[in-house]
């Protein structure tokens, strides 16, 4: 489990490195096909479903990648 939590870590650093020096690297996530944005006012409601099924999807398969 120790190793799981570190190897997580070392890969948050390197995506928020990545994001530091690159800011659109990442500018797709949360505007994918499927993502609900609602605006009506000054209402803002969004869901970001696919963006959620996609890391969950990554997760998992990562997780299982590290648990054989």
């Amino acid at each position: 489990m120790a190793k799981i939590l570190i190897v997580i870590g070392m890969v948050l650093v390197i995506i928020g490195i990545i994001w530091l020096v690159f800011p659109s690297a990442f500018a797709w996530l949360g505007n994918l096909p499927g993502d609900i944005k609602y605006k009506s006012g000054h209402t803002q409601i969004y869901f970001p479903i696919v963006t959620m099924i996609v890391i969950s999807i990554i997760g998992s398969i990562l997780l299982n990648l590290f648990n054989r």
